[in-house]
């Protein structure tokens, strides 16, 4: 596969980055999509409990690594399957969320990528092959959907709506439960689809009006984390640390529903 030869030397760096990028989503996106269909041929392993790892997996990371260290090799590199290192400008990649999904032949799962620059999260972009959607989102530039400018829902009252609760093995089982009757008693609608970054994006799009979750890793939230807060949003979390790196809880919501997450999860808002 070609990509255009982007020059880093522009005037807008950031605009090049961008444009580079989306068009980088999409044929990693073709790669995973083509993985998916072959995906009962493919070998499935497991990093820990829960925790599946494909070809494809592998195979995408590596190629959006390769084509963006060679495009912008100053850059630092930070993903799920390689990790990788960047302190002041560096990508941050994961190249199948929703891997468990993507190894039982579920079409929902997605790549994620996000850029920082001094611990700034710049752009956000989020693809799900299956059904052709690019979310792209930069700071202080809004958030689209295959180029359609994208808001929170409006949604007030609570008893109408819809949230997600990610799950993380990382922390006891015990933590999750509590945060998801709350919701519950609280009159929400709860879900869990396994793939914590679309569940951002969907907040970001109105789709759902809020996401917590008690530990994510940075390659799962940064993107999605600025497409809600520039399509309106709240969000909040130890993720959102000194070090974008080291990931933590998360919370990203409507403005109405935020303090509802936050009073389940213990997830503070700074306002």
């Amino acid at each position: 596969m070609n990509l255009s030869n982007f020059k880093t030397g522009d005037a807008n760096e950031i605009d090049v980055r961008a444009t580079f990028a989306e068009e980088l989503i999409r044929h990693a996106g073709k790669l995973a999509q083509d993985g998916f269909v072959a995906q009962s041929q493919q070998k499935i392993m497991m990093k820990g409990p829960q925790d599946f790892l494909t070809e494809t997996d592998l195979v995408v990371e590596e190629f959006i690594r390769s084509a963006l260290l060679e495009k912008f090799p100053d850059d630092g590199f930070f993903g799920e399957e390689t990790g990788g290192i960047g302190e002041e400008n560096y990508w941050v990649v994961d190249p199948i969320d929703g891997t468990a999904n993507f190894a039982r032949g579920i079409p929902h799962y997605c790549i994620a990528i996000a850029f920082v620059s001094n611990n700034e999260i710049e752009l956000g972009l989020i693809f799900n092959p299956p059904f052709d959607e690019l979310y792209v989102s930069r700071k202080g530039a809004g958030t689209t959907r295959n180029g359609d400018v994208v808001r929170v829902s409006g949604i007030e009252d609570i008893d109408a709506t819809s949230v997600e609760v990610g799950w993380s093995n990382r922390l006891p089982n015990l933590g999750y439960l509590n945060i998801l009757a709350e919701v519950l008693s609280e009159g929400a609608n709860a879900r869990r689809a396994s793939s914590g970054a679309l569940g951002l994006a969907y907040v970001a799009d109105g789709r759902s009006d809020g996401y917590v979750e008690l530990h994510m890793n940075a390659w799962d939230c940064l993107a999605g984390l600025l497409m809600v807060l520039e399509a309106g949003g709240v969000i909040a979390g130890t993720c959102l640390s000194e070090d974008l790196r080291k990931g933590g809880s998360v919370l990203a919501a409507t403005p109405e529903i935020a303090p509802v997450l936050s009073n389940a999860s213990g997830i503070a808002i700074n306002n």
